[in-house]
């Protein structure tokens, strides 16, 4: 039999303590308080694509520049979330939200003073490090609150903060950067966080979450040692990195297109200003209406949820690029793109815990984050690159084409999972 080199714990040299199982009521208070750092750390992040014309003329910069902000932000999660992860490992969760909040805010106040395009993109940059802890932290939290068979639930209701913030936060960020300056928003935003860290300070449960793996004595000519096990290789791991992919492919295609949403719905479909933070409402509405579905309808079909949700959205897309002229058919054909897109989110974190295994699904969740990151950066980078080359008319026709590719893996994964489900 074989074994893996010893691992001294720094502080004390001998293995942590075994997972405790919370006990009580079921933390409602605490995970809405997640839930709403959750909200602000995504409207933080996706401000920008709602004031892309307003930050565009302002800065002196084109608008793919402004769209980049997200890729800047995204690639830095993506750089830095492990990194960072490892180096505050034993930090206490708790503490570390609020330090993250703190860095938010001093993010966005940044963003909010910035005399040029550089200075934004530095503060964007801080911001990217302080969300990429952020979701190195909260991704597991919620598990720490619960016991086993409650952590599906406890994790819908933390992600489901980020579906809001497509509903309210970018939205009710766009009003009010059109109302009063693009900047007030960003300070606006500052506040909130400030206001988020104490809400999580006085109602968000402090948790033990460093519990180092239980030791084995192995017994030797010298005596008895301490050595942990080396465990065999988790058999979901290529469906866990199948189902990452798709997360990928599919935000990438979301952010090609929705990056770019605003000068889309202002420059051709020819809405006045005005009218493009409204839309953008109910576009949110509309993608809560798919949340509350995909949580009552397709909680335990997740795979249904996804193929049936991929498909609304190639036809409501190829409907909204096609009618252009016809200004009622493309609201419409809008509003259904944001029901479909409102599912993705809770369906595809769904069907990734219904996939790993529990020994390794806090790293799923990780590489999940990490898989999630990477679409939004580089759907914003190819938008840009779309944009500047051959226009905005053609960005739509390419989210179709990649997410008829998202909805071809998803068929695949269903039969790579049930194999692994027979080994």
């Amino acid at each position: 039999m074989s074994f893996t080199a010893p691992i001294t714990l720094p502080s004390t040299g001998v293995p942590g303590p075994t997972e405790k199982t919370p006990t009580g009521p079921f933390p409602w208070i605490g995970l809405i308080a997640l839930s709403a750092a959750v909200f602000l750390s995504v409207t933080s992040e996706m401000l920008p694509t709602g004031l892309l014309p307003e930050m565009s003329n302002s800065l002196g910069v084109s608008q793919s520049q402004v769209g980049l902000l997200v890729s800047w932000f995204a690639f830095t999660v993506v750089i830095t979330s492990t990194p960072l992860a490892l180096l505050t490992r034993r930090m206490p969760r708790h503490g570390l939200i609020l330090m993250v909040l703190v860095v938010f805010a001093l993010s966005n106040v940044l963003t909010a003073i910035a005399p040029d395009y550089t200075f934004v993109v530095v503060s964007r940059v801080i911001g990217g490090l302080a969300h990429g802890l952020f979701w190195g932290v909260v991704g597991a939290y919620s598990a720490h609150l619960v016991p086993r068979d409650q952590i599906a639930r406890a994790v819908s209701i933390t992600i489901a903060g980020g579906t809001l913030a497509f509903v309210f936060g970018v939205p009710l960020g766009t009003f009010l950067g059109h109302l009063l300056g693009w900047r007030l928003s960003f300070v606006v935003l500052a506040g909130l966080m400030l206001v988020g860290a104490v809400v999580i300070w006085k109602f968000l449960p402090k948790v033990d979450h460093y519990n180092a793996k239980p030791a084995q004595p192995v017994t030797t000519a010298t005596g008895t040692v301490t050595l942990p096990a080396k465990l065999p290789r988790d058999a979901t791991i290529g469906a866990v990195a199948l189902v990452c992919v798709i997360t990928a492919l599919t935000m990438i295609g979301h952010y090609t297109f929705y990056t770019y949403i605003a000068p889309f719905l202002s420059d051709t479909l020819g809405v006045g200003s005005d009218a493009v933070a409204p839309l953008l409402f109910a576009y949110g509405i509309a993608g809560a209406i798919g949340l509350f579905i995909s949580g009552v309808v397709f909680s335990k079909r997740p795979q249904l949820g996804l193929v049936l949700g991929l498909a609304v959205t190639a036809v409501s897309v190829s409907v909204l690029a096609l009618s252009t002229e016809v200004l009622p058919v493309a609201i419409i054909a809008f509003l259904v793109w944001g029901l479909a897109f409102g599912s993705f989110p809770p369906l595809l974190q769904t069907r990734l815990l219904h996939t790993a295994s529990v020994r390794i699904r806090d790293t799923a969740s990780a590489v999940y984050t990490t898989a999630f990151n990477i679409g939004i950066g580089l759907g914003a980078f190819v938008g840009a690159f779309l944009l500047d080359r051959v226009g905005l008319g053609t960005v739509p026709f390419v989210y179709v084409a990649i997410i008829l590719l998202s909805l071809a893996l998803v068929l695949f994964s269903d039969i790579v999972i049930r194999r692994r489900r027979t080994v």
